[in-house]
């Protein structure tokens, strides 16, 4: 069966698309299932925490696969992987590029990470019109989130009354996230009973059950 790809996707810098897309692929690799990643931000940030990963956990991936693509070998090699993985997590650049257009294109899901203000909120719509444009699912969560407050309550109810997709699924604002990638690790393998390793799993779970995903 084809693998399913993630395309993680918000043309705002700093939501956290790099550090969602790492400990995604550690989540489903832990939960048994083939997972690939696709880095097509120039910047590297995910290829260099791989290298990490490579040098401390294995020496090969711990149970992913890495790909840097870009251009028109992008849709070549995002084909090339799905005949051998069950899911694909991509990492975009945050701008409309083509290189994003194509993943966006190639993607079962497109997964729009924001912090809960006004500025995340605003700079997300022009993702979820290009996702619709491709004729792509999204859906939207909230990252970096505080424990509490009433920013995030107001910014969750325009989002439901804007009528956007939005995941059941919080993650919190957690250092255990940016430790467990030092170690080239995701919180699943490094502190799998932290608050950060639950949240994780249940976005993947979450994304697993929207994608029919045995």
């Amino acid at each position: 069966m084809s693998a399913k790809a993630v395309t993680i996707a918000q043309q705002k810098g700093g939501a956290g698309k790099t550090t969602i897309a790492a400990q995604l692929a550690v989540a489903f690799a832990t939960a048994g299932k083939r997972v690939g990643l696709v880095d097509i931000d120039p910047q590297g940030s995910l290829a260099a925490w791989f290298e990490v990963r490579k040098a401390l956990v294995d020496g090969q991936g711990g149970g992913v696969t890495l790909l840097q693509a870009s251009g028109w070998r992008l849709t070549t090699e995002l084909d090339r992987l799905r005949r051998d993985l069950d899911i694909i997590v991509i990492d975009s650049p945050p701008h409309a590029e083509t290189d994003v257009r194509i993943a966006v294109r190639a993607a079962d899901l497109i997964l729009v990470p924001m912090q809960p203000s006004p500025m995340d909120l605003w700079a997300t719509q022009p993702t979820l019109d290009m996702a619709k444009k491709e004729k792509s699912a999204a859906l939207m969560v909230f990252n970096r989130t505080p424990a509490r407050g009433k920013l995030v309550d107001a910014v969750r109810r325009k989002i439901r009354e804007a009528e956007m997709p939005m995941a059941n699924t919080v993650l919190g604002n957690r250092v255990a996230f940016a430790m467990s990638m030092m170690e080239g690790k995701g919180v699943v393998e490094s502190n799998p009973r932290h608050i950060a390793a639950k949240e994780i799993r249940a976005l993947a779970e979450e994304i697993s059950a929207k994608l029919k995903m045995d």
